[in-house]
């Protein structure tokens, strides 16, 4: 029996699901949290043949001792893995310690966490990205803001989501960020006018594609987060061809084996000087996990399928047996607290009872980027799903 430690399997909420799949392939599943047993889901603890709690998943030296543990009590560890943006490092520290291979170590890791780097990866697969410098004062900061023209967008060049990403708009904000900023690397790049597209992936062994999506984000994240925006997204009902080659030529490129990957790209909304025509193609982040959120649960809508039953295929069998049903366009709103809507909770689940299939509150640590009261929707086309986010975006 193969052993599979997965790091922190009680966050996000569903990815118990992923336990339960690996223990219904036949694997061991062995977790570590920092959350009391007792507090578990009970399908989480039914998935789990055992369960070591730490203080907290930030101390290196108890996460360390409770996989040595694991592996003293079971023998070698096949897979660890926690699917969750936070811990990729983590994740990589403990595969190099306990030479666990099947997932990539420190040494495959700068390609996979530092913005600036993966530049040179989205180059190799022949997309273009957006010009950068790493921020070190004032002086040279002026220098390239100057050079590519504002407005510029900073952010940490090892960082999660769209925290700490902010677009300065001339000189002052410059200035005022030099004298703000924390003590993380931060990456400054030219401003992009495009949307954000998708190429979202589980990738078997031999860089294969064993399930494909994506997703549309009309509005930029950062400013959801620095705005108080409501948050808007959608998974396409298929894949758009140049999507998916773009995607593969980034598998390609940063030799992605095994995983569940999120690949962002800009489509320009413009023709844009040095970077290409509207519509065009653009690099912009890998993340070599799920897309975060509830995203997972929405491909299984999008699709008729259950995306965590193929990766955890993947896992014991490298292959895909689950497939897909009929495709729709799913749908994601969530509205902020305190903004009053023309729609009530009650009139948009009158309206659209038979379309919607998740929703309910967004917990507290996903708030910033997710906003607060979720709707979540299929839909057979385009336009009966702009009406959607228009109705839900309607406000008094």
């Amino acid at each position: 029996m193969k052993n599979f430690v997965f790091i922190s399997p009680n966050f996000p909420l569903t990815y118990w699901k992923f336990c339960r799949e690996l223990k219904n392939n036949g694997m061991r599943v062995l977790g570590i949290g920092d959350c009391p047993y007792d507090q578990l889901l009970p399908e989480l603890k039914d998935s789990l043949h055992e369960y070591y709690k730490v203080s907290s998943l930030e101390n290196n030296d108890e996460v360390f001792k409770a996989v040595a543990f694991f592996s003293f009590k079971y023998g070698k560890i096949d897979w660890l893995e926690s699917n969750n943006e936070y811990w990729l490092m983590r994740d990589a520290w403990l595969r190099t310690e306990f030479n666990i291979t099947t997932g990539p170590k420190l040494d495959e890791m700068d390609k996979i966490k530092y913005k600036s780097a993966m530049k040179e990866y989205y180059a190799k697969a022949g997309l273009p990205t957006a010009r950068y410098h790493i921020v070190e004062g004032l002086e040279d900061s002026l220098e390239f803001a100057h050079t590519v023209g504002y407005p510029v967008v900073v952010k940490p060049d090892n960082g999660v989501g769209a925290n700490n990403t902010y677009k300065l708009s001339c000189d002052d904000d410059l200035r005022f960020f030099i004298d703000h900023k924390d003590d993380n690397i931060y990456i400054m790049e030219e401003f992009v006018n495009g949307y954000v597209q998708t190429y979202d992936a589980i990738i078997d062994s031999k860089g294969e594609p064993l399930f494909e999506s994506g997703n549309i984000t009309p509005h930029s994240l950062m400013d959801i987060v620095n705005g108080g925006g409501d948050s808007v997204y959608y998974l396409v009902k298929d894949l758009p061809e140049r999507i998916r080659d773009a995607g593969l030529r980034t598998v390609k490129s940063f030799g992605v084996k095994s995983r569940f990957i999120h690949l962002e790209f800009f489509i320009l909304n413009e023709d844009q000087e040095g970077l290409g025509k509207k519509g065009d193609i653009l690099g912009l982040e890998v993340n070599m996990r799920p897309a975060g959120g509830y995203t997972p649960e929405m491909y299984n809508y999008s699709q008729q399928t259950d995306v965590y039953k193929i990766w955890a295929d993947m896992v014991a069998f490298d292959t895909n047996t689950k497939g897909t049903g009929k495709h729709f366009y799913c749908a994601f709103y969530s509205r902020r607290d305190g903004k009053t809507y023309k729609l009530s909770d009650h009139d948009i689940m009158t309206r659209y009872a038979s379309n919607m299939v998740m929703w309910g509150r967004i917990p507290e640590a996903l708030s910033g980027a997710m906003a607060n009261q979720m709707y979540v929707g299929n839909f057979e086309t385009e336009e009966e799903m702009f009406r959607f986010f228009a109705d839900l975006g309607a406000v008094e």
